[in-house]
């Protein structure tokens, strides 16, 4: 099972040795706001600042990408994930899909 504390956007993990290389792995999402999240966003982009609707959004979405891409090394038995990377693209105006995506690999601890 892959251990939250062992995913890295490094090429390794310091104390550990890479073992094994288990392939790409992935989480995918697609979402969009309701019309009145969107009325709402409208109305907090008339005063400027931050969008707390839309930052809501982003983070669920990036956050069911990511565990996602866990249960996808999960499935490949790994224990771990490095070369973790976000990607978003608009798939269509007002919708985003974001991708979550990394290597899969098993590690030990160095001694």
């Amino acid at each position: 099972m892959t251990d939250q504390q062992l995913i890295t956007t490094a090429n390794n993990l310091e104390g550990y040795h890479i073992s094994q290389h288990l392939g790409i792995v992935r989480g995918i999402t697609v979402r969009s706001r309701s019309i009145l999240g969107n009325i709402g966003g409208g109305v907090q982009s008339l005063f400027g600042g931050k969008l707390s609707i839309y930052v809501e959004l982003c983070e669920t979405a990036r956050e069911e990408a990511y565990q996602l891409m866990v249960q996808h090394a999960n499935e490949r038995g790994a224990n771990a994930i490095i070369n973790m990377r976000y990607d978003a693209n608009e798939v269509m105006q007002g919708i985003t899909e974001v991708l979550a995506y990394g290597t899969a690999v098993i590690v030990e601890k160095i001694n």
